[in-house]
């Protein structure tokens, strides 16, 4: 196929800046549903804020186990109260080091960029924060995409 010259170059617009949104983020793997928590920075206090939110999502009789890189945040002794006091209902298991792909929430994240953020122009920060927070609440709710996504079938 053949495309006529353009008589100028074609202008990409982007934010002049280097601001991002962070977010801690996992996936149920039997119902399909994602938990996400907002975070400035990653850090022990953060995650442990985290882990507080993801034990109020635990079905009652229901063990709960992440699985997590080996990020220093995730070993910091700050944890040490919060998992010893909730080890019956939650363990963390950490991946080998550089296998990112073996966490399922990098499948959503990977989804997540395509259809929020791939091809689109974003002039503030807010604007971004608007698309994730949406397709956030989309999936906060058990559904079959994050299921297949995830291998749980």
């Amino acid at each position: 196929m053949w495309v006529a010259p353009e008589d100028k170059d074609p202008i990409q617009l982007l934010a002049p800046t280097r601001k991002s949104v962070g977010q801690f983020g996992a996936v149920n793997l039997g119902a399909g549903a994602l938990v996400t928590q907002v975070a400035e920075k990653f850090d022990a206090i953060t995650f442990e804020s985290f882990l507080k939110k993801l034990l109020k999502h635990r079905a009652k009789g229901k063990r709960m186990m992440l699985i997590i890189d080996n990020a220093r945040y995730h070993h910091a002794k700050l944890l040490k109260p919060l998992l010893h006091k909730h080890r019956r209902v939650l363990k963390l298991l950490f991946l080998p080091p550089y296998s990112p792909n073996l966490n399922p929430i990098e499948r959503v994240w990977k989804l997540t960029r395509r259809l929020c953020t791939h091809n689109r122009y974003f002039a503030s920060l807010d604007e971004l924060k608007v698309a994730l927070s949406k397709q956030m609440k989309v999936w906060s709710v058990p559904n079959e995409t994050l299921r297949r996504l995830c291998c749980v079938i």
